[in-house]
């Protein structure tokens, strides 16, 4: 094998030799040829051999012969060019709501950007823009000129501006090992521009490149596109821009930050008035319109649009985590392929619950500053400052960790830094922003006083959610307490009592005593007893129908019931449901012990208002891509959960918390809702020492919940007048319905529940408590009701309601 190896390089040696030697003699005879021409026709020679150099060498650098020059944009890019365009939510009533963007970019058409625009762009950037094809020669020689007498011109056309805006052929893609050589790096880019320019003219025609010139160039401010920088800049669109307005953006592209009129106004405008010339001298105004627009100054509506401008912005956070793993399976990015995703919210339905959120919670707000006035609210069952509570937070802020790393062995340092004030800002619900003067320490303790609050509503029959309230403030609590958060849902957790019940041939006019109840039980080996207590402390030793007790939230007949069925069967119906939270299958389970998402609670609310029909939220019901096309629809899943005539039974639970004497749902009555012909139900919960306080509403065609509560567990109300949930949580979803509801554009939210059932009913639910002299008014009970305990040992939870 060797041999013949070497025996073929022989021979190939030798082909090479008689070939060299035959170019010698060509070459000699060329030369020769060469100096017998006249004058004139060496100089056509010359000329054309610089142009097939010239040609050789764009096509050696394009195809990166050897790999010395790197690689260039290929026609598949360049036919499909990848630009990162922002994504798009929009909500059902054909709102966008916000964007998702690295680059704040969303694409226009031709037809839709000021022809002046366009004209101002070409007489100033590429005044030969329709006469060449991507390489303007007559500017490269004028640029050359220039540089001899020490003067710098650009002679880059737009359709090569095009190629380092959409390629970035100067970052993206490397020089090969020529690059490495001093002064040719910025030969071979150029170059790869002129190659990739030519490309372009060949692939599009000129309306086109000016179109997706405008669409990919950088503004500043971070506006990039026309669309963004009309809007950041005016406050209008790329057709409506004046011709001073479109002469400011064109100065801009020279020099985004030293002709900015945010930063350098004075600069901008004489650089809008070269422009303005640029167009008079191409006869495009007259020199009287000149005259005119030179006199008018830059007049602005600035405004930088952020990735968290808009509304749901607790929701739209959640959005992006739910999209991720379609995202990553579809191969999509949603800050970079201006996907259009239309989402299930309504933006008068979201309005309105954002409305009614911080109306109610600025009351709450005031209740708990009166409250706490004087003392520090983070307190143990003792009424103790919890231990170390600021001090522990402190630890897990930015400030401490970089502190930390600076001065690991000095202690004290630390807490000098940590307690130095410095100019920061605060939430404050006056002015949402506060800027002051704390220290660390002090602003933990200071934002630790706030309550919060979430909020979902969402129709029962398709699981579509239309509002979605995550917390006070997106800037400041950033973590969602709709779907995120999980805290003890209290005495709404009654309604998986209650259903298991239903199911296990129990009917809403059976009846129990309230009376004490021990349950006896083994955890962890060991035998245990819980003597759960009601609200109020007392038993009545009255025997009441489970509707009854139901509306009034009665522990020691709910305990009753879960004695009967099993907490494993409770368990299994709130799963069933919608509850996807793992739960303690522990005895206090039955009071709403283990914690759940407000999200999982709604949708199982609705689940019984549907019939007994399962639908899983839907966030999303169609994605298209940046062309149009449908790369995600959604598909309605229903799936029955429990029977008809069981679902008709706990509707008819709900709907007895405002008939049966004493419903905790009652206190809807304060609000105007009543004259809509709209049939209401509900539920309130709160739970230990009054860390959270819930209620979930319910109609035919929309159930809503909410939560009231501190940041941790610790930060609460100390009596259940104040912090219940009747008393906090209520209110939001009733401001809500009535805004909903007084609205005659959304009067498909107003009905009433069925008065006769799809299917024969055979257990008895017309049944109604008639009040007795000792009832009291149910606003009356939720002021007075005390705080609470069911457990009498310190290791089980203590729940009200």
């Amino acid at each position: 094998m060797k041999e013949k190896i070497v025996a073929y390089a022989l021979v190939l040696w030798e082909q090479i030799k008689i070939y060299w030697a035959k170019f010698k003699v060509w070459r000699t005879k060329r030369v020769k040829r060469y100096h017998t021409l006249p004058w004139y026709r060496k100089i056509i020679n010359l000329i054309l051999t610089s142009i097939a150099l010239f040609c050789i060498y764009l096509f050696v650098v394009d195809i990166n012969l050897f790999w010395l020059f790197g690689k260039s944009p290929g026609l598949r890019s360049i036919s499909d060019p990848n630009q990162s365009v922002a994504s798009e939510i929009i909500s059902v009533d054909g709102k966008v709501m916000g964007k998702y963007f690295h680059e704040n970019r969303t694409p226009v058409k031709y037809n839709e950007i000021s022809p002046m625009l366009i004209k101002a762009l070409i007489c100033t950037e590429d005044e030969r823009f329709y006469q060449h094809f991507g390489i303007d020669f007559q500017g490269l020689f004028a640029a050359a000129k220039d540089m001899t007498k020490g003067r710098r011109r650009g002679a880059s056309t737009i359709s090569q501006q095009l190629v380092k805006n959409m390629f970035n052929t100067r970052k993206q893609y490397s020089t090969g090992l020529f690059g490495y050589i001093p002064g040719v790096k910025m030969l071979i880019m150029k170059t790869k521009e002129w190659t990739t320019a030519v490309k372009i003219e060949m692939f599009y025609s000129k309306q086109d490149i000016l179109t997706m010139y405008l669409n990919t160039v950088d503004f500043g401010s971070n506006a990039y596109g026309i669309k963004t920088a009309a809007k950041t800049f005016f406050k209008t669109t790329p057709d409506s821009l004046t011709i001073e307005q479109s002469a400011t953006l064109v100065g801009l592209l020279k020099a985004t930050t030293s002709y900015s009129p945010i930063s350098h106004p004075k600069r901008s405008l004489e650089r809008r008035n070269v422009v303005l010339d640029n167009m008079a001298r191409h006869k495009l105004i007259t020199k009287r319109e000149l005259d005119s627009l030179k006199a008018i100054p830059i007049q602005l509506n600035f405004r930088v649009e952020q990735a968290y401008d808009g509304e749901a912005l607790h929701f739209r956070a959640y959005l992006a985590d739910y999209l991720k793993d379609w995202c990553k399976e579809n191969g999509y990015d949603i800050y970079a392929d201006g996907l259009r995703i239309y989402v299930t919210l309504d933006t008068r339905l979201q309005k309105y619950a954002e409305e009614a959120s911080q109306m109610q919670m600025k009351r709450v707000q005031r209740r708990f500053f009166d409250h706490w006035q004087g003392q520090n609210p983070w307190q143990d069952e003792n009424h103790k400052d919890v231990v170390n509570f600021i001090e522990d937070i402190a630890k897990r802020t930015s400030h401490y960790k970089y502190l930390k790393q600076k001065y690991s062995n000095q202690p004290d340092s630390i807490d000098k830094y940590l307690n130095m004030p410095r100019r920061m800002k605060v939430f404050d619900y006056k002015v949402i922003e506060q800027d002051t003067t704390f220290s660390t320490m002090d602003s933990i303790r200071y934002m630790n006083h706030f309550m919060h609050n979430s909020f979902v509503a969402m129709e029962p029959e398709n699981g579509f959610v239309r509002a979605w309230v995550g917390d006070i403030n997106f800037k400041f609590w950033q973590y969602d307490n709709v779907a995120q958060s999980r805290r003890q849902p209290g005495s709404t957790f009654k309604l998986f009592v209650y259903t298991a019940a239903m199911m296990h041939g129990m009917a809403p006019c059976d009846t129990r005593t309230d009376q004490p109840v021990t349950w006896n039980y083994v955890e962890k080996g060991q035998q245990k007893s819980w003597t759960p207590k009601n609200s109020d402390g007392h038993f009545s030793g009255t025997t009441m129908t489970l509707k009854h007790a139901f509306a009034r939230s009665v522990n020691s007949v709910a305990v009753q019931i879960a004695q009967e069925v099993g907490i494993p069967e409770i368990v299994k119906y709130a799963h069933l449901l919608g509850i996807r939270t793992p739960l303690e299958e522990k005895p206090s389970l039955c009071l709403g012990s283990s914690d759940v998402s407000l999200l999982e609670l709604v949708n199982s609310f609705s689940t019984v208002v549907n019939e007994g029909n399962y639908h899983d939220p839907v966030l999303v019901t169609r994605i298209e891509d940046r062309d149009g096309k449908v790369v995600f629809e959604y598909a309605p899943e229903q799936k029955r959960v429990i029977p008809y005539e069981d679902a008709w039974l706990m509707t008819e639970m709900l709907k007895g918390g405002m008939t049966e004497p004493g419903g905790t749902t009652q206190a809807l009555w304060e609000w105007d809702l009543f004259k809509f012909d709209t049939d209401f139900g509900g539920k309130t919960g709160t739970s230990s020492n009054h860390s959270d306080a819930w209620f979930v509403g319910v109609t035919p065609k929309l159930v809503g919940g909410s939560w009231v509560g501190g940041e941790h567990r610790c930060v609460h109300f100390r009596t259940g007048q104040l912090g219940e949930g009747s008393r906090t949580a209520l209110p939001v979803f009733a401001l809500f319905m009535e805004r909903v509801l007084k609205d005659p554009a959304l009067k498909q939210y107003r009905g009433k529940f069925p008065t006769k059932p799809k299917e024969k009913i055979e257990r008895n639910y017309m049944c109604h408590t008639r009040l007795q002299k000792a009832a009291v008014d149910s606003t009356a009970v939720d002021e007075e009701l005390p705080e609470e305990g069911i457990a009498p040992d310190e290791n089980t939870p203590i729940l009200s309601e």
